[in-house]
């Protein structure tokens, strides 16, 4: 495995901007499971940027508090896996023992996604596979969508500090959810849907985030095909939606988004 892997790549896709259509390419985030074992045990999975793993091996060990100095640290190895990369940290025996104890009561914090995965195979797994139509928007429709969505967030207009997820359809919001971090209001959203009956397979879900992969995943569980974010998508993410069938509409802003797949589900025109 090189040294520094590769923390970017580029995709190709779809924008529409100042009202007009194109393609390209644009450069995404590499995204991928990282492991942190200690002496020879997974004590958590995380989502991150494979670059620079030695050092978010380290931190991580010490701002978790499974190690209290870097002499605490016998070794360390980066090794490449065919589902992510493992971080394997080998420390004391007593170090070890005691993160293993407190493995069973580690909780994820909100920007992780994978709360309680214990392996680079469960954290990549597929998402479901989405047959539906989908709603069919417009460009315009797309970005009145987007510019509506603040009005239904009251949290987020008194604090500025939380995420939201939405299914909209035909120009109205059906749901509206929000939290401190953007999984959780995903997570509230599906909860929802689900306890309202809800049908979503012509609906889009639309979120004031990035589009990582565990959101990808989330959506798929949803059922709404068609995914508008704010924000850019990241490598893996593209990958699991383009396996699912999901359309991906990202960096959707006041002049524009851009399309990463899918585009059949939307009013395009041609370009």
């Amino acid at each position: 495995m090189p040294a520094e892997p590769v923390a970017t790549r580029h995709a190709r896709r779809l924008h529409w901007r100042d009202g007009a259509a194109g393609e390209g390419a644009r450069m995404l985030a590499v995204e991928t499971p990282v492991a942190i074992v200690v002496n020879g045990s997974t004590f958590a999975v995380m989502l991150a940027s494979p670059a620079d793993l030695e050092d978010f091996a380290v931190g991580f060990a010490l701002s978790e508090g499974v190690v209290r100095t870097l002499g605490d640290i016998e070794s360390i190895d980066i090794v490449a896996q065919a589902d992510g990369i493992e971080a394997r940290l080998w420390i004391t025996p007593a170090l070890a023992a005691a993160a293993a104890e407190r493995r069973r009561f580690l909780a994820g914090p909100t920007g992780c996604g994978l709360c309680g995965v214990e392996s680079l195979a469960e954290a990549t797994r597929a998402a479901i596979a989405c047959t539906a139509i989908g709603p069919a928007p417009t460009p315009d429709e797309i970005l009145q969508a987007m510019a509506a969505l603040s009005a239904f967030q009251p949290i987020g207009a008194a604090t500025r500090a939380v995420h939201a997820a939405a299914l909209w359809r035909r120009g109205a919001a059906l749901l509206v959810r929000e939290d401190v971090g953007r999984h959780n209001a995903l997570d509230k959203l599906i909860g929802a849907a689900h306890r309202t009956g809800m049908a979503t397979d012509a609906a889009m879900l639309l979120l004031t985030s990035r589009v990582s992969v565990e959101m990808v995943q989330k959506a798929s569980i949803l059922g709404a095909p068609v995914v508008v974010a704010v924000s850019a998508p990241t490598s893996l993410a593209i990958d699991r939606a383009a396996a699912a069938g999901l359309t991906v509409v990202a960096v959707a802003r006041p002049d524009g988004f851009e399309v990463f797949g899918g585009s059949e589900r939307l009013a395009w025109p041609e370009i």
